[in-house]
């Protein structure tokens, strides 16, 4: 069996403690199935700042270019909120998504039956969620220029940050929401904020436009990002498949985490366009949750996000849908056998911690 070349990337706080989960993951498919998985580490985030002076070294991401998919941990901390903006940790994570060209984020937000009690919102709202954001992931006010803070004398200061879109960023994160709204419910909900930004009125008439020329048979509907917002928390089973820019899906889908119930349940991916020879997309895996510095080291953090990241990797980028959903149904058996991490357990509840759960999803995924 040809070789999986994977580039592990842990970072800060607990990401490291969430990776060692899917490294005993990668070992036991290595050892048991002979999935003939390669792995690689770097560093990136503040530990890359302690060592390299910069949030991820040439040689890593050198590596992380060379790899099939980078698995990515989490970034940031205390210790480096003083550091240099161009430098901090956060700046690691933005160059692997702009080197790698990835710019399409998806990020599902699924609520498993036995953790709708979890959920802030009422369980009939969000038992069976089951949505996915497709976030724009490499344009926007995230990447725009100018972006700079200007001294204009007299004590004050301006600070400028660009929204840029250009017409095939639209197209072609528009086309990937159309394309997996057809392996789903055939609906795609576009958000933007046309009233009040340029950005957004371009936005929607390239949806529109993609759509009817390519995609006329999904279901389209467009909403205001601040309107999806308020729905997404009144009764988010109204949606399928949204699509948005990089700031709104950077907020839109934290939303859409905690009615999961956690931050820790949620997994992304970004990827890249096809190579037009090999078929194959750059792609980065990665928990939607932070460094979390209030729980590192105690072995108490959810696996859960990083493990369901993974099963994201064998679906995209090795096309191992059925080990991905054999992965995922293990994830579902072990909450309905009532496991939990804190953040997840309700009052009284007994509560595992990082290693048990990822031995528990590794025992059932193994069978």
């Amino acid at each position: 069996m040809a070789s999986k070349k994977l580039f592990l990337l842990a970072g800060d706080g607990i990401g490291p403690e969430a990776m060692a989960e899917v490294k005993k993951l990668i070992s036991a498919m290595n050892r048991e199935m002979d999935a003939g998985f390669e792995t690689e580490e770097g560093l990136v985030g503040g530990c890359a700042y302690d060592a390299h002076g910069k949030a991820i070294s040439e040689a890593d991401m050198a590596r992380a270019l060379a790899a099939d998919a980078v698995l990515f941990g989490a970034v940031g901390g205390p210790k480096w909120d003083t550091v240099a903006y161009d430098v901090r940790p956060e700046a690691g994570l933005l160059r692997l998504r702009k080197d790698l060209e990835l710019f399409a984020n998806l990020r599902p937000a699924i609520c498993y039956p036995a953790l709708a009690g979890s959920s802030s919102l009422k369980r009939e709202v969000v038992e069976g969620l089951d949505i996915l954001i497709v976030r724009e992931l490499t344009g926007g006010v995230y990447f725009g220029e100018p972006k700079e803070i200007v001294d204009l004398g007299n004590g004050q200061k301006r600070a400028i940050d660009t929204q840029v879109y250009d017409t095939f960023e639209i197209e072609r994160i528009g086309a990937v929401a159309f394309e997996l709204a057809r392996t789903r419910s055939n609906k795609v909900c576009s958000m933007e904020k046309n009233n009040v930004m340029k950005s957004g009125v371009l936005w929607k008439e390239v949806v529109a436009a993609t759509h009817r020329a390519r995609y006329a048979d999904v279901e389209l509907s467009h909403m205001l990002a601040d309107a999806g917002g308020m729905q997404l928390v009144r009764w988010p089973k109204q949606f399928d498949v949204i699509v948005t820019d990089n700031l709104f899906g950077d907020m839109l889908s934290d939303v859409a985490a905690m009615l999961t119930g956690s931050l820790g349940m949620l997994p992304s991916a970004s990827l890249g366009s096809p190579d037009p020879l090999t078929g194959k997309r750059k792609a980065l895996y990665e928990p939607v949750h932070g460094s979390a510095p209030d729980i590192t080291g105690q072995g108490v953090a959810n696996p859960i996000a990083m493990i369901a990241s993974f099963a994201m990797c064998l679906r995209y980028s090795f096309a191992m849908a059925p080990e991905a959903d054999r992965l995922e149904a293990a994830i579902a058996a072990v909450l309905d056998d009532g496991l939990r991490t804190s953040d997840i357990a309700p009052p009284g509840a007994a509560r595992v911690g990082t290693a048990a759960m990822g031995d528990a999803i590794i025992g059932k995924f193994l069978g």
